[in-house]
């Protein structure tokens, strides 16, 4: 009997699978191993908020003159200058997981700060505007006068020895080493959200003063704290986006109103700061407290502690306090902390406490949409709805949507048994999983709405999460799910046969290309086909190549840089009115009619009607006889009409038909719509 895999050789498995899916020949041109691998890794720390963005950037490059060696993964600079975020990879590719030397790591780091200082000299003076890191040493050599705080990451899936290493230092600068191993990344997955404990009296210089208030029910306790502001900035310092995971959104520097008028008063008007300002709301899964009397409390320490709304102002005190050297040792911090009683419902309340507690920046129900009911029915529809399979010796397998990070594997892993797992990978292909990042590209490429895809991945998703709170979310029927599938087909088809020059530029000639074909055909592309097939038609895959060939040329021919071009909308608008010759055969494969998400349930009753009456206009059937064909039951009283005849009203027509509401044409879709998966299986 063979043995089931310890959680760390399961994570180490995934990732492995996860890497070679995004290098995998339907993808397109590979990307190198260590480039797909900083790509999972950054999804890993971007979904939990040990990262708030990266841009990858492979490079590397040894000793030239007096020039440091330097090596470069991805970066991140904040809005405001005042923050760097600078990735390197060490990338091993063994078959099980493996020890990193602490001199190997001590070298990537090495490399890393290289880059920074080449980036600080000015070095992209001497480069091309078209070389993979210009933009990224101009951009920080350009922030260096506001520059405070670099973190330095080694990104590696090796297991690297425990010990100190040597770290260089820069003058003027704040620099932390992070390291995330293979180890400390599975630490990342479903359920192992690293708790932040904060001893007050220990390592903060002593309690914080407050009030309890109890709560009737029991359900809560809620305390009001007065908090030292080189207190806040320093837990700030220490723990960084970790503090905001509950939060509804990052921090929004300081080029707002709100956090330009904090930075005000911390500089100017410091005493009048707890007057001016809204404080904190923050919540802790358990509190250590020191009872006095009449409700006057000392808070001793927290566990789980999180700033549900505040982000603006701690990150604002903290970036006053590193950046402005601004003193703010006479600042205090109004603190409303609240201690659930139960644990579970945590997931429930906190984002409502989020929600209804933020008063000083309009918070939009974007913010909240990767808890929202519309992932939560697609996570559910995608454990549940099987593919169509594509040749007699398949069985189908569902296409697995990731809502959350890890649990795929937390899901494979509680199969429990080797043999179980095997059965459970074959229903649930790795390279059939995506993300809501990836939900974000398919859905923004049909939208055609390239240069936001070509933005990035998180930046794409927040893009796509603000469009459904302005048109409304896509309602998550069966029909909604094949078609993303489908989508998510057509998206790898066409990096699958991008050009094989289209190298760095791979991901924006397949967004403007697919976005322009989607564009042309009015979105008659043919999902329904696609899901079927579970492929594209083969005129369909000849458009999509051709077109890949001229929005290549087109985004290479781009002046500057040419990935920071496509991301601008002329670039795309530009490359949109742009006219191509194609082979007509492709137009025979589009449907009759367009596919647009409906935004109500009526809606998506009107687009299947639409979808499905034309099969039945022939049918000399009454209502009676298909519904007791398929073992259904029919409107009252329109057992006697002509299958042909209704199948003949469009949908303004049959609802003005006589008699007929919002219930009695359900009944009758839903009854055609059972006909017809009937006739199609």
């Amino acid at each position: 009997m063979s043995k089931s895999p310890s959680r760390l050789e399961a994570f180490h498995i995934d990732l492995k699978e996860e890497v070679r899916i995004k290098c995998a020949p339907e993808t397109g041109t590979p990307p190198l191993l260590a480039e797909a691998f900083t790509a999972v890794a950054l999804e890993h720390l971007i979904e939990h908020n040990e990262a708030s963005d990266g841009a990858q950037c492979a490079f590397e490059d040894p000793i030239r003159g007096k020039a440091p060696a330097a090596k470069l993964s991805a970066w991140s600079l904040s809005g405001d200058g005042a923050t760097l975020d600078l990735f390197v990879t060490h990338y091993l590719n063994e078959e099980t997981p493996t020890p990193v030397a602490r001199a190997d790591a001590a070298r990537q780091f090495k490399l890393l700060l290289g880059f920074l200082r080449r980036a600080l000299d000015g070095w992209h003076t001497k480069l091309e505007t078209s070389f993979p890191v210009f933009e990224a040493a101009r951009q920080i050599h350009e922030a260096k006068d506001a520059l405070t705080t670099v973190r330095l990451f080694l990104l590696t899936d090796g297991i690297v020895k425990a010990g100190e290493i040597e770290r260089g230092q820069i003058e003027g600068l704040e620099l932390r080493y992070v390291l995330w191993d293979l180890d400390k990344l599975s630490r990342l997955q479903v359920g192992a959200r690293e708790v932040i404990e904060l001893d007050f009296v220990q390592t903060y210089g002593g309690a914080v003063p407050a009030l309890e208030i109890g709560d009737a029910t029991g359900e809560y306790r809620t305390f009001l704290g007065f908090l030292p502001a080189p207190v806040l900035a320093r837990i700030y310092g220490e723990h960084g986006q970790r503090l905001l995971e509950r939060n509804v959104r990052a921090f929004l520097q300081a080029k707002g109103k709100i956090n330009k008028g904090l930075q005000k008063t911390l500089k100017e008007e410091p005493h009048r700061f707890l007057a001016y300002n809204n404080g904190l709301c923050c919540t802790a899964a358990s509190v250590e407290v020191e009872s006095i009397k009449d409700g006057h409390v000392r808070l001793k320490s927290v566990s789980d502690f999180q700033i549900v709304n505040g982000g603006q102002t701690t990150a604002s005190i903290y970036h006053a306090f590193k950046r402005e050297q601004t003193d703010i040792s006479g600042v205090v911090v109004q603190v409303k902390l609240t201690v659930l009683t139960n644990p579970e419902r945590v997931a429930d309340i906190v984002p409502l406490i989020s929600k209804y507690a933020n008063s000083q920046n309009k918070v939009n129900a974007a913010d909240f949409s990767a808890n929202g009911r519309f992932h939560l029915d697609l996570e559910k529809l995608s454990r549940t709805v099987w593919a169509p399979a594509v040749s007699g010796l398949d069985r189908g397998a569902h296409w697995y949507y990731e809502r959350a990070r890890g649990s795929y594997l937390d899901d494979k892993m509680r199969q429990g048994t080797p043999a179980r797992i095997r059965d459970w990978e074959k229903q649930n292909p790795a390279i059939q999983k995506f993300t809501k990042t990836d939900l974000a590209k398919y859905e923004q490429t049909w939208a055609a709405l390239p240069y936001l895809v070509c933005r990035g991945a998180e930046k794409n998703f927040l893009q796509l999460a603000q469009r459904h709170e302005a048109e409304g979310e896509p309602v998550v029927d069966l029909n909604y799910f094949k078609q993303v599938v489908a989508k998510m087909i057509l998206v790898k088809a066409g990096a699958r046969l991008a050009p094989e020059d289209s190298g760095s530029l791979r991901a924006q000639t397949v967004a403007f290309a697919l976005a322009w074909l989607v564009e042309k055909s009015g979105r008659k592309i043919d999902l329904n086909q696609i899901w079927e097939r579970q492929g594209v038609p083969d005129a369909l895959a000849d458009a999509i190549a051709t077109v890949g060939v001229k929005a290549l040329a087109y985004i290479k021919g781009q002046s500057g840089n040419p990935t920071e071009a496509a991301k601008k909308e002329e670039c795309w608008q530009k490359f949109r009115s742009t006219k191509f010759d194609l082979d007509p055969t492709w137009e025979k494969t589009w449907s009759e009619h367009a596919f647009e998400a409906p935004r109500s349930d009526m809606e998506a009753v009107e687009q299947e009607w639409e979808r499905i009456r034309p099969k039945f206009l022939d049918d000399q059937r009454t209502i009676m006889g298909m519904a007791v064909r398929m073992g259904r039951e029919y409107p009252p009283t329109s057992g006697g009409w002509v299958v042909g005849q209704v199948a003949a009203l469009g949908w303004e027509r049959l609802k003005m038909k006589p008699g007929f509401g919002p219930k009695k044409i359900r009944q009758i879709v839903e009854l055609f719509s059972a006909a017809m998966a009937k006739i199609q299986g």
